[in-house]
């Protein structure tokens, strides 16, 4: 008998928004991220990236660099 490997389709969603549908949930099967709104419920689009473009999206996110895109 084997222990099941953790399943690669699994999104999550980050800790500080368990109560909220308002943030978005991220999924890495392999080489590349997956992203999608929690608030589709895994009907709507997803957005695939390379890790390291999405470690530079965050890391541009946190710098505040995409605020103008949330009218901010």
């Amino acid at each position: 008998m084997t222990a099941a490997s953790p399943d690669p389709a699994v999104w999550l969603k980050a800790q500080r928004s368990q109560n909220s549908n308002g943030c978005i949930e991220q999924c890495r099967p392999d080489t590349q991220v997956s992203v999608r709104d929690t608030k589709q419920h895994g009907q709507g689009p997803t957005l695939r990236m390379s890790r390291s473009a999405y470690a530079t999206w965050i890391a541009s996110a946190k710098d505040g660099e995409l605020d103008h895109l949330a009218g901010l």
